[in-house]
């Protein structure tokens, strides 16, 4: 048997823009992706905390370094710019695997900044 869990989060990001005019998904520093171990085009639950607004989309590189996290498309009317964000990726896992795994999680800070890995 499979069971879905927390295989990655970040936790604490905040919204920096939002284009409403594109197809959709989340743009999110690709430091920040790399950290967590979450990729491009992977699919992630985003949770905004300032709105309690939780959606699903799929992850695209913004630019080493910058900080940015855009809400692009449709998830661009789920969020402002200034909102906190926790984005979440999940992997399938056998029992056996369950035993020894733990997920990668990052706290950032106000600046989109890695504070904490765990």
């Amino acid at each position: 048997m499979y069971r879905k869990l927390c295989k990655s989060k970040i936790h604490g990001v905040i919204v920096t823009k939002k284009n409403i005019e594109y197809n959709g998904s989340i743009g999110i520093d690709v430091k920040l992706l790399n950290e967590s171990g979450i990729i491009p085009n992977e699919m992630v639950l985003v949770v905004n905390t300032n709105t309690g607004a939780r959606f699903e989309t799929y992850t695209i590189p913004e630019k080493s370094g910058s900080g940015t996290v855009s809400l692009r498309g449709g998830a661009a009317r789920l969020g402002e710019t200034g909102d906190k964000l926790i984005i979440i990726s999940y992997g399938y896992f056998e029992d056996i695997e369950i035993k020894s795994f733990k997920p990668k999680i990052i706290f950032i800070n106000g600046k989109n900044r890695i504070v904490k890995n765990k």
